[in-house]
């Protein structure tokens, strides 16, 4: 073998390596596209009206114009399209998704609502402003975005598993 080819063999071994440490590390984090979150058995969320009492619809691009607003407020950054699909990879639009498979549930903390958020996250990253309830629709969206901006940056930087 050439020293050249060795070199090149060497590099993408240690590639795999960090690659295959990443997507072990991620994993067991936040379930991956293929083990969506299974849909819970919760009331339907209160309707919103927050951001000086405008109007939101009680549906997907609803509670997202309304985090936006709310996150707009915050100075916490993030697009629709990043949470959308952000949302639609974690839990497919269902707010009662819960997840009931992974470390996080096997250890008693499932991940849950849209953006597939685990109790002690909401609890550190919740936003003030929005109901302290890790199932509502925005303030699940508001916590996760403010996440996402503490460890990527924005939620728009995100595209798998958190």
């Amino acid at each position: 073998m050439s020293l050249t080819r060795t070199a090149r063999t060497r590099k993408f071994s240690v590639a795999g390596i960090a690659v295959a440490g990443a997507a072990a590390a991620a994993l067991t984090v936040v379930p991956s596209p293929a083990h969506a979150a299974e849909p819970a058995q919760a009331p339907a969320a209160a309707p919103h009206a927050a951001a000086g009492d405008k109007k939101y619809p009680e549906n997907l691009d609803g509670w997202i114009r309304e985090s936006l607003d709310i996150m707009k407020s915050k100075g916490i950054p993030g697009s629709y399209e990043g949470l959308h699909r952000n949302i639609m990879r974690e839990s497919a639009g269902d707010p009662n998704a819960q997840n009931g498979w992974d470390v996080n549930a096997q250890n008693g903390t499932p991940s849950k609502g849209l953006l597939q958020v685990i109790q002690p996250t909401f609890d550190a990253y919740h936003v003030a402003g929005t109901p302290n309830n890790l199932t509502d629709p925005v303030a699940n969206i508001t916590a996760a975005a403010n996440y996402a901006a503490d460890k990527y940056g924005s939620i728009d930087n995100v595209d798998s598993a958190y």
